[in-house]
């Protein structure tokens, strides 16, 4: 007869700890919720004054990125700091600065500090995020630790969902600064909650801190995107400003890498990466948030720019790809088990590029219900790619090893998404640029140099210039159209890349037929 192993959590927290988990996802929720908010506002903030800032697609993408770049390049040193001062005190800390950045952003008066208040909320969000997992592993039993972090991710593909929907409710009732004053309320009940009913914990061993790391990643990053954008917004990339700045952050970045190798306690360990295996599956995250970020890009300015959507009907027309993923993620497991991480994942890979190739054949009067198509399509290979590649990642490592596995997956899903705005940003500008410069002749040459800017910029001046300006729309509505094209066939190209990756290196069904009857164990644990 075995006897179970006596309880580690205390029974007081024990008691509460659905309730403990209710309220690390509210937290989650916010920090995930407000990306995929600001995703139907992009087109609304790009309008001029006093509807939205005026701001050029250039100075959006930084506005997405500035957050994502500070989120991602934070992550591991948030983790370590939160482990040595206590998560429960880090996500306190974590939440008033997120609080705060948004009630900023809400009131930003330029372009300029909506970018500055978005990487004040990331600075928030970073130290939110690891500390909610590391708190749910330190108040539930081994035994119901799989459920809970399953509960915990589901919030994630909630957030997805929710966001666009409730960005475009807000957008329809409110002013453009709504998406971001809602976190407020939100982050007040959040942080009554956790002081009430979360526990303090911390590593009775926590690792050093790499603070040389950290700058390092974050300059080399921000380096390498402002010049992509810059390269961008200029459509030309052999500019002397825009070659230095790339190279400065390929240099950079180098460095960063190079630094880690030789550091005792290093903020990313770039051993883990001497497996194929794990690195393949890094691959596969990062180039399908680079591909999907891309199209969320452009997409909100098809939908509402040229189609006409309002932002909630624009959010609406996302739920199908929140959907798919909510439907099918879970059952991912299914075709693993029948054939192999390889196969699902290539699989997952060739429909994002068919999906993304679909796009490039979209024009102003395409049904409706293809895009909704579209849409459902691309959740469905994502769920097939995020499933098998996070429970490769995770059974690469040694299981001790798992926290840092799964930041760092976050990190490079971060970075995907930001280099996919920056990339498939700027090819969309110098499209739209090449494309609608013929029809800006007859403009002064100031306002010539800013219609070229994005087809928001073109409608607005179109739109000041009154009856004159009316030539303008049809060239602009065309212009983007090609543009978006030309980013779909990039993107697709990106993803065909991302399926011949996992096709070489991720196993195919040898692991799992080795592992036997212990696969679904395994499996469950990792995920």
């Amino acid at each position: 007869m075995t006897t179970s192993p006596a309880p580690r959590i205390p029974e007081a927290v024990h008691r509460r700890r659905w309730a403990i988990l209710g309220v690390l996802m509210l937290s989650l929720l916010i920090v995930v919720l407000d990306n995929s908010i600001l995703n139907v506002a992009i087109k609304t903030i790009a309008t001029p004054a006093p509807t939205g800032l005026g701001a050029t697609q250039s100075e959006i993408e930084w506005a997405i990125n500035s957050y994502t770049l500070v989120f991602a390049g934070l992550l591991f040193t948030a983790g370590l700091i939160g482990d040595r001062l206590g998560r429960k005190k880090v996500l306190l800390g974590g939440l008033v600065v997120f609080g705060v950045g948004s009630a900023l952003a809400a009131e930003s008066g330029s372009p300029g500090q909506l970018i500055t208040y978005r990487a004040v909320m990331a600075l928030g969000a970073a130290f939110v995020m690891p500390a909610t997992l590391a708190v749910l592993m330190n108040v539930f039993e081994r035994s119901e630790q799989p459920k809970a972090i399953g509960i915990w991710a589901g919030g994630v593909g909630l957030a997805i969902a929710i966001g666009p929907i409730t960005g475009g409710a807000l957008l329809d009732h409110f002013w453009w600064g709504s998406v971001f004053l809602i976190n407020v309320p939100i982050v007040l009940v959040a942080l009554a909650l956790m002081v009430w009913l979360v526990p303090d914990s911390r590593d009775p061993k926590p690792g050093r801190l790499d603070p040389v790391g950290v700058v390092l990643s974050v300059l080399g990053l921000v380096l390498l995107v402002y010049g992509i954008i810059k390269g961008g917004e200029l459509a030309d990339f052999t500019d002397a400003k825009v070659l230095a700045t790339i190279i400065a952050g390929v240099v950079v970045l180098i460095g960063f890498v190079v630094h880690e190798k030789r550091s005792d306690h290093p903020s990313l360990d770039v051993t883990y990466f001497r497996n194929k295996v794990f690195s393949a599956a890094m691959a596969a995250i990062a180039l399908v948030f680079f591909a999907l970020m891309g199209v969320t890009f452009f997409g909100v300015f098809y939908t509402q720019s040229v189609r006409g959507y309002s932002p909630l009907e624009s959010g609406l027309l996302m739920l199908p790809l929140a959907a798919a993923q909510m439907i099918f993620a879970p059952r991912a497991r299914l075709l693993v088990d029948r054939f192999g991480n390889r196969a699902t994942t290539t699989a997952g890979m060739l429909l994002i590029a068919a999906t993304l190739a679909a796009f490039a054949g979209f024009e102003a009067d395409t049904p409706i219900w293809l895009l909704e198509v579209v849409f459902f399509l691309m959740g469905t290979g994502m769920a097939h790619i995020m499933t098998p590649t996070s429970v490769v990642i995770m059974q690469a490592l040694p299981r001790e090893k798992a926290g840092s596995a799964s930041a760092l997956s976050n990190t490079f899903r971060q970075v995907g998404g930001a280099l996919g705005i920056a990339v498939l940003g700027s090819v969309l500008a110098t499209s739209y640029r090449g494309g609608i410069e013929g029809s800006l002749g007859a403009l002064p040459p100031g306002l010539r140099d800013t219609a070229g800017e994005s087809v928001e910029a073109t409608l607005g001046i179109a739109e000041k210039l009154g009856p004159r300006g009316q030539s303008l729309v049809t060239p602009a509505y065309d212009a983007f159209l090609h543009a978006m094209h030309v980013t779909a066939l990039w993107g697709t190209g990106v993803a065909l890349i991302g399926a011949v990756v996992v096709a070489v290196f991720l196993p195919g069904r040898t692991p799992a037929a080795e592992a036997g009857e212990r696969e679904p164990e395994l499996i469950s644990t990792g995920d």
